[in-house]
């Protein structure tokens, strides 16, 4: 399909966690043209306009994606259209993560999609997902305008994380909302700026808090993305998520929303004793994706977000998580790896208005680890995902893809380690997909689930066409940099907390400094002659305790071939009772090549107000080992 088909008008959206043998190729094609994908579903402009630059890399893969696409080029079509089947064994009732509610006991599944695009600027969706139990009109909606203001009405899923197994806001782990949503698929000026908003209606909720009782109603949940690409292959975005109304809670004023939007420690953050005085339940995140090319392409992406604010600073996320992952799309010939790793803190889906939480129909609409707890119970924890690819022979596709979780123990919940793994093949049977997957864990309470289906993707003849190897980057100069730091860090801290007194204590740190060693592990980028942009994780030690930084964006300007000046910006965590998290910021300068491949660094860093009420300030002197 020639780039540019959906250049006007508006454009549908790729199916979201329907067709795994087609989204994984999705994926590579976008790593390799370096677009970085930060919020899902795909507009099927967006990858139609990545074409040409991932023909560049592998044809063959272009050519399975471009026949694939082929079916929104006409005024209408059946894109989409899936059934599986299912047989299960064990106690578990555990829900399968991403797929809408869906629990490990359903015995069938059925999705599909189709669209009608009578003129460029409008179209009619039709789709929707059936399992045991449920049955969601997802995918079924009409949408209006052109490609800088495409308004998207009815059950159209959001995604708002350049995660591909999670997203700590909202994902489709729940049943999909009922919403209006205004956003652009074209960039925007020469920042390459996006965006997002939407309002949805959740399901009915008994357990609203207002006054002295409960009520009832269906709360509204609004959300905000905002997205710029500053350079090619680099992303960074702020998201927003209010829950508010339900009930006798009403349909607060416009602006009500924009004062809780503008400073949610001052009016969403009341305490519990003012509920009543509380606009809702508010989320944040931060995120990046950094795209890096060469013979085998990459990307590297992260997650900052909190359930709340820390000691009524609009800017200061409290309650926070931390989300690390890197997709590679081709680790050697016919093999590709994603690994991706969150850790959270234990306020996460639960709220004291609320009562509810983050639910849709009975399941967390963000992260799969919210329902991987019992219900409404505040546990932090840390979850893991890896998942391994293998394009076997000419057009068969074999997938592994293990995750596991551990909830924290000071709850009053005896919780056990999850573990699952899922074995999955798929192949071209007359012009369809067939799909074949084992499903088998452990859940938090120790019972063990066992699922195995088979299914049938109907018209996927795209799948028989050949993927050749990934060629070289005709330009050296694009290959990432990859690099590990060793030195010393003389460390210090500051007391910078002088508000009123907290209602919960905490451990504090004296006011102190202590020396260690400097660990780190980076990579980077070119971007122009002068200018790299890389991303970072550094280690060190601080008063016994460890210190662990991530530098989400690292900038360098190289002045000639020995000297560069740098910048960065990130998040750190410090492990000592609390761990709290706090924004991390520093300077530096570097001579290079001291020896071949060898820089000498020096960073002045701080990490700025950590939830102990102290500033970690930092001088680090090192040497740094190119690859």
């Amino acid at each position: 399909m020639p780039a540019g088909v959906f250049a006007r008008g508006v454009t549908p959206y790729l199916p979201l966690n329907m067709s795994p043998e087609i989204e994984r190729q999705i994926e590579r094609v976008l790593i390799l043209a370096g677009k970085p994908v930060m919020t899902r579903p795909v507009p099927v402009a967006t990858v139609a306009d990545a074409l040409s630059d991932a023909c560049k890399v592998d044809e063959g893969l272009c050519e399975q994606v471009s026949r694939y696409l082929k079916r929104y080029a006409i005024p209408a079509d059946l894109t989409h259209l899936r059934a599986e089947v299912a047989v299960d064994s064990g106690d578990s009732a555990h829900v399968i993560p991403n797929q809408h509610g869906m629990k490990v006991d359903s015995s069938w599944m059925v999705s599909a999609e189709a669209y009608y695009q009578p003129s460029d600027y409008f179209l009619i969706n039709l789709g929707g997902i059936a399992y045991d139990g449920r049955a969601t009109p997802t995918g079924s909606m009409l949408s209006l305008g052109f490609e800088y203001a495409q308004l998207d009405i009815g059950y159209r899923d959001h995604w708002l994380s350049p995660f591909t197994d999670s997203s700590m806001l909202i994902s489709t782990e729940a049943p999909t909302m009922p919403s209006i949503t205004l956003s652009n698929y074209q960039p925007i000026s020469f920042l390459g700026l996006s965006y997002q908003i939407y309002l949805a209606e959740m399901s009915k909720s008994n357990l609203i808090d207002y006054e002295d009782r409960y009520t009832s109603g269906r709360p509204r949940l609004a959300g905000l993305h905002l997205q710029a690409e500053p350079v090619s292959g680099y992303a960074f975005s702020v998201n927003r998520q209010l829950q508010y109304g339900g009930g006798e809670r009403g349909s607060s004023s416009f602006s009500d929303f924009i004062n809780a939007l503008r400073d949610p420690g001052k009016y969403d953050n009341a305490g519990k004793f003012s509920s009543n005085k509380e606009f809702g339940n508010q989320q944040a995140s931060l995120t990046s994706r950094m795209l890096f090319s060469g013979k085998r392409p990459f990307a590297v992406y992260f997650e900052y977000a909190g359930e709340d604010t820390s000691f009524r600073k609009r800017y200061r996320l409290g309650n926070v998580s931390l989300s690390m992952g890197v997709d590679v799309p081709r680790v050697w010939n016919r093999y590709d790896i994603t690994y991706e790793t969150t850790e959270w803190q234990n306020a996460w889906y639960v709220h004291h208005v609320y009562h509810d939480g983050m639910t849709n129909e009975g399941s967390v609409i963000g992260h799969w680890f919210g329902d991987q707890r019992r219900f409404n119970n505040a546990a932090g924890g840390m979850s893991h995902m890896l998942r391994l690819g293998w394009q076997a022979g000419k057009d068969n596709y074999f997938q592994a893809a293990y995750r596991t979780l551990k909830n924290e123990s000071y709850t009053s919940v005896a919780y056990k380690r999850m573990q699952e793994l899922a074995l999955s093949c798929s192949f071209p049977w007359i012009g369809n997909a067939m799909g074949i997957e084992l499903y088998a864990g452990r859940d938090i309470y120790g019972d063990g689930y066992m699922r195995l289906n088979t299914s049938i993707n109907f018209g996927q003849d795209w799948l028989s066409i050949h993927p050749d190897t990934i060629a070289s980057v005709a330009d050296p100069n694009a290959a990432a940099d990859l690099f590990v730091d060793m030195g010393t860090a003389y460390s210090y801290s500051i007391k910078s907390y002088t508000g009123p007194a907290k209602t919960v204590e905490t451990p504090s740190l004296p006011s102190d400094h202590d020396a260690s060693a400097h660990l780190g592990l980076g990579v980077r980028r070119p971007v122009s002659a002068h200018n790299d942009i890389g991303t970072r994780i550094e280690w060190e030690r601080f008063l016994g305790y460890d210190l662990l930084s991530v530098r989400l964006m690292d900038y360098r300007y190289r002045i000639g071939d020995r000297l560069a000046i740098n910048g960065f910006f990130g998040v750190s965590r410090y492990n000592v009772a609390t761990q709290p998290y706090s924004y991390y910021l520093g300077a530096g300068s570097q001579l290079i090549n001291i020896m071949p491949r060898w820089d000498l660094c020096i960073d002045w860093r701080k990490s700025i107000n950590m939830e102990q009420d102290y500033t970690i300030r930092a001088v680090a002197l090192y040497l740094s080992r190119r690859f």
